[in-house]
C-alpha cells in the first residue's frame, strides 16, 4: 500500500515558505501534544512553526470495558475526526509541510474513567488473551505509521503493573517492529514505573510521562520548585546511564492555577488563576533538563488546534496564550 499524500492549499505553502527555520542543532524533541478534535485544515498547525515545535504527538484511543477485562476496543473511522485514522494521517501530511515530525502514541481509555495502570488480569490464560487483543490494536496503527511515514510510535502508554510482564511486551515490540520501522518507546508513568521497566534495550528512546508532584503549597517560589526537580533529576539521569537511551519527556504540563503542582496529574482545577505559576514551573523544568546530555527533548501538555473562548482554559494545561509560552519558545528556538 502507498503512502498517502495531501495537496496542500497554495496558501499554506507559501507561508511555509516564509515561516523561520526550526532551531536544529541538538537534536532534542521540540514536541507538543496535539489534541485530536474536530475537522481542522492546515492553517492550525501553522502556529507550531514560529514556536519552534519539530515533533507532535497524535493519540487515538482504544477502549477497555474494566481493568480486567481481555476486550480492547478500537474503530479506525469513529470518534472525534482528529483520532481517526483519516485524521491523523491528514493532521500528519500538513505537520510534513511545517518540518514536523509525528510520534503516534495510542492510549487506551478503561471505562468509567479507571486508569489504564491499574489494568491487570486475574489468570495467566487472561493476560495471554490481553497481549492478543493489545497487539491486534498497536499492530493496526504500527501499520497505519509504516504506511504513513510518521517518525516514532510508542508502544504503549502508562500501564505500569502490565509492564512487569517483560517477556510478553519484548514480543509485542518485536511483532511492532516487523511491520513498523521508525523509532520506538514506551511512556512510563512518572512514580517510578520507568525505573522498572526491563525491555528499554529493545526500544529506541525512554519515554516519561512528567507529571512529578514538585510542591507542598499553592504557590511555591520557582527556587522551589527547581528544588523539587532536583532528585528527580537525579533518578532519571542514572537511568539513562544504566540503559544508554535518551529520555524524552513524552508529556509533561503544569496547570495554571493555584496549588496545581502539589499533584501535575489532576484534571480537576480548583485553585485561583496563576498564569505565573505556570510560568515559572516550565522555567524550572527546562533550566534542569534541557542542556543535559542525555536528555532527549519534551512533549508539552497540551496543544489545542485553536484557542478557545471565554476564558475556558484560563486554568488548563494548555500555555496557549500565557506567559508560559515565551518560555517554551525560548528553549524550543533556541534564542
Amino acid at each position: 500500500m502507498k503512502p498517502r499524500h495531501t495537496v496542500l492549499p497554495a496558501v499554506f505553502l507559501a507561508f511555509v515558505s516564509v515561516a523561520p527555520a526550526l532551531a536544529a542543532t541538538t537534536g532534542r524533541m521540540r514536541g507538543v501534544c496535539w489534541e485530536g478534535a474536530g475537522r481542522i485544515d492546515a492553517t492550525n498547525l501553522a502556529p507550531l512553526r514560529d514556536l519552534g515545535v519539530d515533533w507532535i504527538s497524535q493519540t487515538p484511543f482504544g477502549w477497555a470495558p474494566s481493568l480486567t477485562s481481555t476486550e480492547i476496543r478500537y474503530r479506525s473511522d469513529g470518534g472525534l475526526w482528529g483520532e481517526t485514522d483519516d485524521g491523523l494521517v491528514q493532521t500528519a501530511a500538513w505537520a510534513h509541510a511545517l518540518g514536523i515530525k509525528t510520534l503516534l502514541k495510542p492510549h487506551l481509555w478503561v471505562r468509567h474513567g479507571a486508569w489504564p495502570g491499574d489494568i491487570a488480569m486475574e489468570t495467566d490464560a487472561a493476560w495471554k488473551g490481553w497481549f492478543a487483543a493489545y497487539e491486534a490494536f498497536i499492530v493496526h496503527y504500527a501499520r497505519l505509521a509504516e504506511t504513513n511515514g510518521f517518525e516514532a510510535l510508542a508502544v504503549g502508554t502508562e500501564m505500569g503493573k502490565t509492564t512487569a510482564r517483560t517477556a510478553d511486551w519484548k514480543r509485542i515490540v518485536a511483532r511492532v517492529r516487523e511491520v513498523y520501522h521508525g523509532k520506538l518507546t514506551y511512556c512510563a508513568n512518572w512514580n517510578e514505573e520507568s525505573e522498572h521497566v526491563a525491555f528499554w534495550d529493545d526500544l529506541d528512546f525512554i519515554g516519561v510521562q512528567a507529571y512529578y508532584p514538585l510542591a507542598t503549597v499553592g504557590r511555591p517560589s520557582k527556587k522551589e520548585i527547581e528544588a523539587a526537580w532536583a532528585p528527580v533529576e537525579k533518578r532519571l539521569e542514572a537511568l539513562a546511564k544504566r540503559t544508554g537511551k535518551p529520555i524524552v519527556f513524552t508529556e509533561v504540563g503544569f496547570k495554571s492555577h493555584d496549588g496545581s503542582l502539589i499533584e501535575p496529574w489532576r484534571w480537576e482545577t480548583d485553585g485561583a488563576v496563576d498564569f505565573d505559576l505556570q510560568r515559572d514551573a516550565y522555567s524550572a523544568m527546562f533550566e534542569t533538563f534541557w542542556r543535559k546530555a542525555w536528555f532527549g527533548g519534551s512533549f508539552v501538555w497540551k496543544w489545542h488546534p485553536s484557542q478557545r473562548p471565554y476564558g475556558r482554559d484560563d486554568r488548563d494545561f494548555t500555555p496557549q496564550g500565557k506567559p508560559a509560552l515565551s518560555v517554551i519558545k525560548a528553549y524550543y528556538t533556541g534564542r
